[in-house]
């Protein structure tokens, strides 16, 4: 993109039209953020349970004493040698963000098919410390559509992203939000897939500011695991 070269004042001149739009994005984003509030909520009553370093527990327990959990759906399926590298660049913000979500009443982990072995491989070679648990054996995943059987994959089309989604493929990305009330029942309160979890990726908020954004030629393509960049 060639951009034109101007004087301090034409610059503030355009830089204060472009305020204007951020205020407005900031508005809405305010107006669709209490839209999600206002979401109803769905009863959890089927019994999940997930392999964990402490044995099997079921989802009230990954609350760990808070009142809210929110969910990384981490694209790792058993076979895998290791777990998505998108799905890896958004982990990569989350221990700096769980030491102030934890004092704010809100849980963070991250959930996978993969066996809880290979999870664990996986996340002591990236130096993680957030808790990460497997959903291996559970239909948690396919529940919360993060997941297609091999059947579904073979359609040609998959239920993802409320709604039918142009590629197929057995793992798609995503956040779920849970509540958890004074008597230990657990409701499902928010999802969102495609770039939806985009929030996870601190990184691209900065990338924007910069003079060359994103600068990607199609999707992610640049992203690389953080121990694989050269």
């Amino acid at each position: 993109m060639q951009h034109a070269v101007v004087s301090r004042d034409n610059w503030l001149t355009a830089r204060r039209d472009l305020l204007r739009a951020e205020k407005e994005l900031t508005q809405l984003r305010d107006k669709v953020a209490r839209e999600r509030l206002a979401l109803p909520w769905v009863r959890i009553d089927k019994e999940y349970v997930f392999d964990t370093p402490d044995g099997p527990r079921a989802l009230v327990d990954l609350f760990d004493g808070r009142s809210q959990l929110l969910v990384q759906h981490f694209m790792f399926a058993p076979g895998w040698k290791e777990g998505c590298p998108s799905c890896s660049f958004m982990a990569d913000h989350t221990d700096g963000m769980n030491k102030h979500l934890a004092h704010h009443d809100v849980t963070m982990i991250a959930v996978s098919r993969a066996p809880l072995a290979d999870i664990e491989r996986y996340r002591r070679r990236m130096g993680w410390q957030f808790r990460w648990v497997s959903s291996n054996g559970s239909p948690f995943n396919y529940d919360f559509r993060v997941s297609f059987t091999p059947e579904e994959v073979a359609t040609g089309h998959i239920d993802y992203n409320y709604g039918e989604w142009r590629e197929t493929g057995e793992e798609w990305p995503g956040l779920s939000a849970f509540y958890k009330d004074e008597a230990g029942t657990v409701f499902h309160t928010y999802s969102t897939f495609g770039r939806g979890v985009e929030v996870m990726m601190g990184t691209y908020a900065m990338l924007d500011l910069m003079p060359r954004g994103r600068n990607e030629a199609e999707g992610m393509d640049w992203v690389r695991r953080h121990d694989r960049y050269a």
